[in-house]
């Protein structure tokens, strides 16, 4: 895949780039795992990805992978989470909207920094963490 250059130092890119990035890369990772598994119309297995990517979901898995987190992945974490975004989810409570951006700054970060073999490890846990359907409860960080 080719990924554009960003200029800028990542450093100094906004966490809500960085999350609307990481929203799209997980969109597509998600929906590439739901049909490998499902030989269902679209709209089945549609019902099937949100399951992972609505901000409850993403929230309790991001929640679980905290502690496989590198400090400077939790730095990212902590600048999306933190950060303000001009929109909020309609149908999930403020934390879990803030974990969900969090885990997004996450993976829209590891992507853009071309680091898609730990992107991938964070992408695999996730997936056993959301399949099993029991993530383990951290407290917020």
């Amino acid at each position: 895949m080719i990924v554009p250059i960003i200029n800028d130092d990542i450093r100094e890119v906004p966490a809500s780039v960085l999350a609307y990035v990481g929203d799209a890369v997980f969109e597509l990772y998600v929906r590439l795992h739901v049909a490998a598994r499902n030989r269902s119309k679209s709209g089945s297995i549609h019902k099937l990805a949100i399951g992972h990517v609505s901000a409850a979901a993403q929230a309790k898995t991001a929640r679980a992978i905290l502690d496989i987190l590198t400090e400077e992945e939790l730095s990212v974490f902590r600048r999306g989470k933190n950060s303000n975004p001009a929109s909020s989810a309609r149908n999930a409570s403020p934390s879990d909207y803030k974990y969900a951006t969090g885990m997004e700054a996450v993976i829209g970060y590891l992507f853009l920094m071309d680091r898609h073999e730990r992107l991938d490890e964070i992408i695999i846990r996730i997936f056993e963490i959301s399949d099993r359907g029991d993530p383990s409860e951290h407290s917020d960080q």
